[in-house]
């Protein structure tokens, strides 16, 4: 029987506290990165993520925040 895993069950490879819900994301390795990408947020989720490198987004104070 195979297993089936749900968005949530594979932690994300970085999380990054932002302010504001618009950020960019170039995978962060220079030339090793990837094309920029523009993300926006969703307020109901408080995070997005990239579709490239799966870094997570998490705005300051929304839903998704843990303060840590």
């Amino acid at each position: 029987m195979a297993s089936t895993f749900t968005a949530n069950a594979i932690p994300a490879p970085e999380t990054i506290v932002i302010d504001g819900h618009r950020t960019s994301c170039d995978g962060g390795g220079g030339a090793l990165g990837h094309p920029k990408v523009w993300l926006e947020i969703d307020h109901d989720k408080g995070f997005v993520e990239c579709g490239y490198c799966d870094r997570r987004f998490v705005e300051r104070g929304g839903p998704a925040d843990t303060g840590k």
